[in-house]
């Protein structure tokens, strides 16, 4: 879709040079004769940048712009004039004008002023939906459960100490998750979020990872690499399942946590880094100590401020909340408008145990999204580990004909869910003829 350009001059003849130079670089163009004119087609056309003549009766053109900032458009806007003195452009500037120009002008000088608006603008909204898309992804989700809401509320306090976190919990209850939000609660937000994956990397790679290594320092060390720890300086530090770590990396790691300071590998000169760190497991780090799997000086140095998360069995409160959110997430992604959970279905993610916990039911709803037909999530999108019982269709005061037309629809339903939607599959699996199916479908109202 081409992107949409005002055009506002109260002469006619630059209006027409204006539109016929950028309509042929393949621009939509609005014209508007005055600032009135402009203010109006604002709203109908929405443009992605205005090119606005400074020198008009009524209203010049920086009346316009500061009557545009008033409504709230950050629109680009390039100012034009025959009269190009400093004084005008320094004033169009603060009043927020991206750029001026000056008449007459070089077509390709214009095109690249318009060239240049757009790709910011662009890059601008890019970067706006990126941090609302990443703030969204990683914002903690309103617990009502006495258990989460205290693991929330000793995270906030932790979030500004330098004191280092470790989070305890199940796999899947969050704890990256946490380990973001302490970021984002910090006085750190601004700078790099770094997590460490202690698990399936060997000594040397993990090593590697950490600390960086120099040139030569092993064979395929071509050239100086910054660890982790160093391309973090001034922000978090997540050592994800940190109870899987090499107990040959865990002295070295020692040193850092207590100094914060390292030496590359095939290095020797000490460098110094200001991080916070947050370590996260699901293991029995108090019975690694006993068994020698983990030192307990470490161990120590780790534990300084715990938190908790319980698994989702235990606070099955949050459940409603995390599956109306995960919907909205899944039905954004997917761009597919469904509206809520029916209660049926939450009352089958209530009576689930659960033993993914949060990225479980994550998972389960981006699923029911994914192969939802209708405009609501209902029992029959849900996979069949999370249904306990059947949902009873049929009650004991229908009529006879209501009762077999809601027991066939169900059936249907059933049918076509599981054949994700492919009508003559979900026939062949009703022993029925693909027009016959057809038919009853229409028939029974089933979207």
């Amino acid at each position: 879709m081409p992107n949409k350009i005002l055009l506002v001059d109260d002469e006619p003849f630059n209006l027409d040079l204006l539109e016929q130079e950028l309509a042929d670089r393949g621009y939509s163009i609005e014209t508007a004769a005055d600032g009135g004119q402009a203010l109006s087609k604002m709203e109908s056309f929405q443009p992605d940048l205005i090119l606005l003549d400074y020198q008009m009766p009524d209203m010049n053109g920086v009346d316009v712009l500061r009557e545009i900032r008033r409504r709230g458009s950050d629109v680009p806007i390039i100012m034009i004039t025959a009269y190009g003195t400093i004084e005008r452009a320094v004033q169009a500037m603060r009043e927020g004008a991206y750029d001026f120009i000056t008449k007459p002008f070089e077509p390709d000088h214009l095109a690249l002023v318009v060239q240049k608006a757009l790709e910011r603008q662009n890059l601008k909204r890019e970067v706006e939906i990126l941090s609302e898309e990443v703030s969204e992804k990683y914002q903690l989700v309103a617990a009502v459960s006495p258990r989460m809401l205290q693991a929330v509320e000793l995270a906030k306090k932790a979030a500004n100490s330098k004191a280092t976190v470790l989070l305890l919990g199940e796999s899947g209850t969050g704890k990256e998750l946490f380990a973001r939000a302490m970021h984002k609660w910090s006085d750190r937000k601004s700078n790099p979020f770094i997590t460490i994956n202690c698990v399936g990397l060997s000594k040397e790679l993990l090593e590697s990872e950490l600390f960086g290594h120099e040139k030569g320092a092993f064979t395929g060390a071509h050239e100086l690499k910054k660890g982790k720890l160093e391309l973090a300086d001034g922000g978090t530090v997540f050592f994800d399942e940190i109870g899987d770590i090499a107990s040959e990396i865990q002295t070295k790691l020692l040193r850092f946590v207590q100094e914060r300071e390292f030496e590359r590998v095939g290095g020797t000169k000490p460098i110094t880094v200001e991080v916070r760190l947050i370590a996260a497991t699901n293991r029995d780090l108090e019975k690694a100590v006993q068994e020698g799997r983990f030192r307990e000086d470490l161990y120590h140095r780790l534990n300084v401020i715990p938190v908790t998360l319980p698994p989702l069995r235990e606070r099955k409160e949050d459940i409603p909340a995390l599956a109306d959110f995960f919907l909205g997430r899944f039905s954004k992604e997917t761009k597919k408008k469904i509206a809520s959970i029916s209660p049926e279905a939450k009352e089958q993610l209530l009576g689930y145990d659960w033993p993914g916990n949060v990225r479980e039911l994550a998972n389960v709803i981006e699923r029911a999204v994914v192969l939802g037909q209708g405009p609501d999530i209902t029992v029959y999108d849900l996979p069949p580990r999370i249904i306990q019982t059947e949902p009873k269709a049929i009650s004991s005061n229908m009529a006879y004909h209501q009762a077999i037309d809601t027991y066939r629809r169900e059936l249907i339903i059933i049918a076509l869910n599981q054949a994700q939607g492919n009508r003559a599959a979900a026939a062949k699996a009703l022993g029925l003829h693909r027009t016959h199916l057809m038919k009853l479908i229409k028939s029974l109202g089933i979207d």
